[in-house]
This record gives structure tokens, C-alpha cells and sequence, in this order.
């Protein structure tokens, strides 16, 4: 059963009051590489890192269109809040193929965050008796500030053997404390609020009913949790890209009413050139959003009548978040060409936009191959990729 409007409606009204206090510590963000700690409980104790948790763990378990409504929001005021978000609330969806008493451990605590990364070839879980040794590194786990567990992806191989094509993978779940997190890991251009520090685990024993198989069978059958893990990530991605977007497009606009450019005559919104690249950038942007937002709608309409998502409609998602990212960037490097010199300035609002963007696109999720992806299928051939 869907949250009710009521419900749907307190969490946009409460996302837009916490968006603006994001925006008010949007540099702070950036400076500190992480969401400040009060901040971060604020929106733990709101319910902001659970809104796709199932209701059995105190989850809101929203309908995935609106989270994504709700993400634009605070892609708008930050995207690193709005990046993490949107992981942290995707993994908690692998909820639904852990243990339940795992389960409900962990998210018994009502700012229990889950932090992950992908895992380094140092990585290895060796079975012992009553579960696994856990060692080596991993990156990239984007919310680590204010996680309270850690889940990390690796193969499981006795100890001593060697890496072999197609070994078993399964992830293990760790209290934060158990974690060596490895400073200076994410010194980056953007996406700097997102705390995606590495971390290290040395021999440390993860039990078994920690663990469990990443592609395992779901224990609830909500539509949410039908739909891929990797098309909850990408779409919810994209949705922060096109956030971001809007909200430069924004600044220039407002800027232009105001400011003359150097050697011309007339404030910039009244020149042709800012005319034309702000109706060719509007155009992008809601082209983009309109079919992200159509191939969302789409899957989620079928996973919520519990039909079986056509390889089609999959392609289509897959290629409507990468695209959406792509066509985010074009609209920020519009809006930053129009603001001039002063976007290069880190005190400009466009500046750490630009920089936001164009860390997403190099994030696997806006990687142009995806596009090869959707040509195959096409062209009528066996389309290749994660989708």
C-alpha cells in the first residue's frame, strides 16, 4: 500500500524546510567534506535516510517517484547532500536480503545509516567456522561521516588460494567501529560534501547471519524491491544531476538581470546570445528530466502491479539516467559560460556546481558507454551492460 498523501506531503514540506538548511551550509559542506554532524542527526531523526526502508523496520518505504521528487529538492540546495542521500536511501533497499534480525539490529537505531564501497582486488573473506575473516580496502563510501554500518562487497576465498573467474561475492556488515577509514582518501573537485572516504578492514571476524548474497532473493516483495538495485541508483543519480542543473541555470538567470557584461551594453538578459543559450539550456533540461521521469514512471507503474520489467523498459531507464546526467552537464556549462569570469571564483554559486557535475559524470552511472548499451538493443542485438 502506498504512503498516504498526507504522509507524502509532510515529507516534501519537511524536505524543503531541511533543503534550505542545507543550502545555508552548502560551503561549510564542501569545506568539511562531509554534512555537518547536527545537520546529518537532523535529518536521520526526520526520517530522511530511511524513506525507501521497508515499514517492517520503520521505514517510510515511499513510491520511488517520489523520493525522487524529494532528491531534486535537495539536489537543488546541494549536491553532495543529495548525492548521499540518495545512496544511503538505495542501499537500504538491500534491507529486504538480510537476515531479519540483522535487519532490524541495525535499523533499530533510528539514525542507522549504512555506508559501502566497491572493493579493491586486496579484498577477501575467508570462511572460518560461524562465519568470515574480512580484510583489505575499499573507496568511494559516500555518507561514511554519518554511517553507523558498513557494508563491504567482497569474494569469498579460502585462505591461501588465488582469485578465480567467477568466485562468489557476498557483502558483510560491520558496526562502524570495526572500520579503519583512511584519511586523505577523497581530496576531489566536487561532490566533496559526500564523505566518500576509503576505508580498510584488517582479519576482522564477520559472522555469518552479517552477511549475505548480494543478488539474493528479496524477503519482501514490494514493488520498490523489484525494481534493480543498479536503476534505483542511476535514476536517482540523474535526478541529483538534473538538480544540480536547474539550480545553475537558476543563478545565471538571476544574475543576468543584473549584471552588464564587460564591453557590452545592456544588462545580460537583454543581449540575444543570453537569450538564445538560456532557451536552448531550458529546452535540455526538461527534455532530459521529461524522459527520466517518463522511463521511471514506467518501471515503477509495472513493479508496482507486480508485472515482470521488460528488458525494454530497463534499456530505457538505463538510458534516460545516463543521458540525463550528460545533458546535466551541457546545461551547467551554459550556465557557467554565461556568468563569465566570476564562475571561476569559489565564491560564485556556479563554481562548486560546476565542479558537482562533473565529478557525476565520471561516476560509472554517466559513463557514455551505456549508450552502446542502448544502441544494441536497438538494433535488435543482445544488449550488453548493467541494467
Amino acid at each position: 500500500m502506498s504512503i498516504t498523501q498526507h504522509d507524502l506531503r509532510h515529507y516534501l514540506e519537511t524536505a524543503e524546510e531541511l533543503a534550505a538548511r542545507v543550502a545555508e551550509n552548502s560551503e561549510l559542506i564542501d569545506r568539511d567534506c562531509q554534512i555537518p554532524t547536527e545537520l546529518a542527526m537532523e535529518m536521520a531523526d526526520k526520517g530522511f535516510f530511511r524513506l525507501l526502508l521497508p515499514r517492517r523496520l520503520g521505514g517510510a518505504e515511499l513510491d520511488h517517484p517520489d523520493f525522487l521528487r524529494i532528491l531534486e529538492i535537495f539536489a537543488a540546495a546541494d549536491g553532495s547532500t543529495a548525492w548521499t542521500l540518495n545512496q544511503n536511501n538505495v542501499w537500504s533497499t538491500n534491507s529486504v536480503r538480510i537476515a531479519d534480525q540483522t535487519a532490524r539490529e541495525i535499523w533499530s537505531d533510528q539514525r542507522a545509516v549504512v555506508a559501502n564501497g566497491p572493493p579493491t582486488p586486496s579484498a577477501v573473506a575467508v570462511p572460518v567456522d560461524g562465519g568470515y575473516k574480512l580484510s583489505g580496502r575499499w573507496f568511494f563510501s559516500s555518507g561514511s561521516s554519518h554511517a553507523t554500518w558498513i557494508g563491504a562487497l567482497a569474494p569469498v576465498r579460502p585462505a591461501g588460494n588465488q582469485p578465480t573467474a567467477g568466485e562468489s561475492l557476498r557483502v558483510l556488515l560491520l558496526p562502524k567501529n570495526e572500520v579503519d577509514f583512511l584519511p586523505g582518501t577523497w581530496e576531489v573537485s566536487g561532490l566533496r560534501g559526500t564523505a566518500s572516504f576509503g576505508f580498510e578492514i584488517n582479519d576482522v571476524f564477520v559472522p555469518s547471519d552479517r552477511t549475505y548474497e548480494q543478488n539474493g532473493e528479496p524477503i519482501d516483495d514490494g514493488p520498490l524491491y523489484r525494481i534493480p538495485r543498479t536503476l534505483l541508483f542511476s535514476s536517482g543519480f540523474s535526478t541529483v544531476a538534473l538538480g544540480i542543473a536547474g539550480a545553475s541555470l537558476k543563478v545565471s538567470i538571476d544574475l543576468s538581470s543584473t549584471r552588464t557584461q564587460a564591453r557590452a551594453r545592456g544588462l545580460m538578459q537583454e543581449q540575444k546570445t543570453t537569450q538564445r543559450l538560456v532557451g536552448e539550456a531550458e529546452a535540455i533540461l526538461r527534455s532530459a528530466r521529461a524522459f527520466l521521469q517518463q522511463s521511471a514512471s514506467s518501471i515503477w507503474e509495472s513493479a508496482y502491479n507486480g508485472e515482470i520489467l521488460t528488458t525494454e523498459q530497463r534499456i530505457n531507464l538505463r538510458l534516460a539516467s545516463t543521458h540525463g546526467i550528460r545533458q546535466a552537464a551541457r546545461v551547467v556549462d551554459t550556465a557557467y559560460e554565461l556568468v563569465g569570469s566570476g564562475s571561476i571564483f569559489p565564491t560564485n554559486p556556479i563554481h562548486r556546481r560546476f565542479q558537482d557535475i562533473h565529478v557525476i559524470t565520471q561516476h560509472i552511472q554517466g559513463r557514455s558507454t551505456h549508450y552502446e548499451t542502448a544502441g544494441q538493443f536497438f538494433l535488435g542485438l543482445e544488449p550488453e551492460g548493467n541494467f
